[in-house]
């Protein structure tokens, strides 16, 4: 008797915590967007190349990246690549420059995403393509392009020989009224305010040194179940509605490490962002939420939310973290999120995906 009670008990919590997310939640207006076009890609280079390697001295692999890179140009019979260093005060923007003045027809960011976003800021509408080495914890882009994270030989080929391809870039003011600060950036995999910078604050670099991108779960549950805030959220400029949430995301593409796809069929070339909104009230509703992300059933649950929109302007009332593609951003009151489609020129293996997901009628996810 003592075990049917306290099943039944459990399960009127969990009945109780279902109700009252679907009794609280508040569905944003968001319009109906048309299939996505394709854009105009480029083939394989077939002749000589002037080659950068951008790269962050401090990974793991960074000597044998330089090696690959050197070795490769050498056997195509190119002349060897530009090679440059990043540093804390210059993580690849100014390097990126430089080899563009220097004639780079491709430059590649040899690191994480941190190094790939800052060579991706001075490559925007550029002739010249993007190559990425994945020497980082999460490599979310090179991920979500199909790039081998653990084969270097074959990274190092796709960036010199791969296909060219037009993908989306978003664009993001923070605004800190307390300070007074303004900042604008780029990402180019997803950004957010609230928990899920508290995570990225929260995950211990030695424990990215050990466990890669898990030590990110590990400060996730440290953070569960966290406190609800109230946001201010507005979808391509219409009225802006007023939600508890814990974390507001806004997404270029959507697969996380581990194969887990956070938001199904997201494209990096379809000219939207994918806006998630995340509202559990309890520890049951994290479950709930961690059971429909991994499994994807295709039930709606209210406790997690998608929508797509070109801009998003979200207000907070009090000073909250963000992060951009797993990296702190600062603490901000407002931001404004834009995408800036088809500005980068990547260089990546062909993505299987791609011609069915363009087939398919995008509608608004919610």
């Amino acid at each position: 008797m003592p075990i049917r009670l306290i099943l039944l008990f459990v399960l009127a919590l969990a009945a109780a915590a279902s109700a009252m997310s679907w009794l609280g939640v508040r569905r944003l207006h968001s319009r109906q967007h048309p299939a996505p076009t394709a854009l105009p890609g480029r083939p394989a280079p077939t002749g000589r190349q002037r080659v950068a390697l951008i790269i962050h001295p401090g990974k793991l692999n960074a000597d044998l990246a330089r090696s690959q890179v050197h070795m490769a140009c050498a056997e195509a019979g190119w002349d060897p690549p530009l090679v440059f260093e990043t540093t804390v005060y210059e993580p690849g923007f100014e390097q990126a420059t430089r080899a563009l003045r220097e004639g780079a027809d491709v430059v590649i960011a040899a690191g994480g995403d941190g190094t790939v976003r800052a060579v991706a800021r001075a490559l925007s509408h550029q002739d010249a393509a993007l190559g990425l080495l994945p020497l980082g914890t999460g490599n979310l882009l090179a991920r979500n392009l199909g790039i081998p994270v653990s084969d270097l030989k074959a990274s190092v080929h796709g960036a010199l020989h791969g296909d060219g391809r037009r993908i989306d870039m978003g664009r993001i003011e923070l605004h800190n009224e307390q300070t007074g600060s303004r900042t604008e950036h780029v990402f180019l995999v997803m950004g957010g305010v609230g928990l899920d910078a508290v995570v990225v604050a929260a995950t211990s670099d030695v424990l990215k040194e050990r466990l890669g991108w898990l030590a990110y779960s590990e400060a996730g549950f440290r953070s569960l179940p966290g406190r609800r805030q109230r946001v201010s959220i507005s979808l391509d400029g219409q009225p802006a509605q007023s939600r508890k949430v814990h974390s507001v995301l806004f997404a270029n593409c959507g697969r996380l490490p581990g194969g887990i796809e956070l938001i199904p069929n997201s494209t990096l070339d379809d000219g939207y962002l994918d806006v998630v909104v995340m509202s559990p009230r309890s520890i049951v509703g994290w479950i709930w939420l961690g059971t429909k992300i991994v499994f994807r059933p295709r039930s709606v649950i209210p406790v997690i939310n998608y929508y797509q929109a070109r801009h998003i302007t979200v207000t907070v009332a009090d000073p909250t973290e963000t992060q951009l593609d797993g990296d702190l951003a600062g603490a901000v009151t407002s931001l404004d999120v834009s995408i800036d489609p088809g500005a980068l020129l990547v260089r990546s293996p062909p993505f299987p995906d791609l011609q069915r997901t363009r087939s398919m009628v995008r509608r608004t996810r919610g």
